[in-house]
């Protein structure tokens, strides 16, 4: 009876290299990056348990909760940073801005579903001010027919944009441009909401914001301390309500 060669290799027979024995060429492997806590197959409990302790701190709606267990956050930050990038707090991502708090990011997601022209739980089209990292963008591409959002900072605007390629989100438009002047060419804008404070409303936010719309920005309270500013237009004029205490960054004007 012929037997019937194997293919090759029918099995290699390997040595097994000594502990701290060096490979052929003399160069010791490369020790494995270490996976941040939240990156890859965990991310999504991480998430999870996110959403589960900003549904315990107040937030109730439930497309805000679905749009930030939808977006992976530890993707929109540094990533020696990513095993915070679940945690209720702000984190640097250059030039001196930072990406807000999710606890934060939902508050003004929930708060511009407040507002008169949203009463069927979907925003119309949405000016941020701030593009930041984009973080905020994508969660509001989520509740938002459209988001316009404008950065001032180039730098901060194309890194908006390397996090945003991947979500392929049709629905966000971003613009480098001077944030206190709004983007006359999207308006009028069902909501607008800022990431930077500043001691008065320009006035472009105001003109630019239809009627039934909202308004959501940090501004300078008494004692110099930022608060939380809601303003909505109505046929009749603007009506404002100051909220709770915050922190953002400066808002300031021009390109840089």
């Amino acid at each position: 009876m012929t037997q019937r060669r194997p293919g090759f290799p029918a099995r290699m027979d390997w040595q097994r290299p000594s502990p701290g024995a060096a490979p052929a060429g003399g160069r010791q492997p490369a020790a494995p990056a270490p996976v941040p806590l939240g990156v890859g197959l965990d991310s999504a409990a991480v998430r999870a348990r996110m959403v589960q302790r900003l549904a315990a701190g107040g937030i109730q709606a439930p497309q805000v909760l679905q749009a930030m267990n939808a977006v992976e956050r530890h993707r929109f930050v540094d990533s020696a940073l990513a095993n915070q990038a679940y945690e209720d707090t702000s984190l640097p991502i250059g030039l001196a801005q930072t990406i807000s708090k999710p606890s934060v990011v939902a508050r003004m997601t929930e708060l511009l579903l407040g507002a008169e022209c949203a009463r069927g739980g979907v925003l119309g089209r949405v000016l941020e001010i701030g593009t930041g990292c984009g973080y905020q963008a994508a969660v509001l591409a989520r509740v938002a027919r459209e988001v316009y959002t404008i950065e001032r900072l180039r730098a901060l605007h194309e890194k908006a944009r390397e996090h945003l390629r991947p979500l392929r989100l049709a629905n966000v438009h971003l613009i480098l441009g001077d944030g206190m002047l709004g983007y006359a060419a999207g308006a009028p804008y069902a909501a607008i909401v800022a990431a930077a404070g500043g001691d008065t409303l320009p006035p472009a936010w105001c003109e630019q914001l239809a009627v039934g719309g909202r308004l959501v920005a940090p501004m300078a309270g008494q004692g110099g301390r930022q608060v939380l500013l809601v303003v909505d237009r109505t046929p009749q004029g603007f009506t404002q309500s100051v909220l709770e205490s915050v922190h953002f960054v400066p808002l300031k004007s021009g390109i840089a």
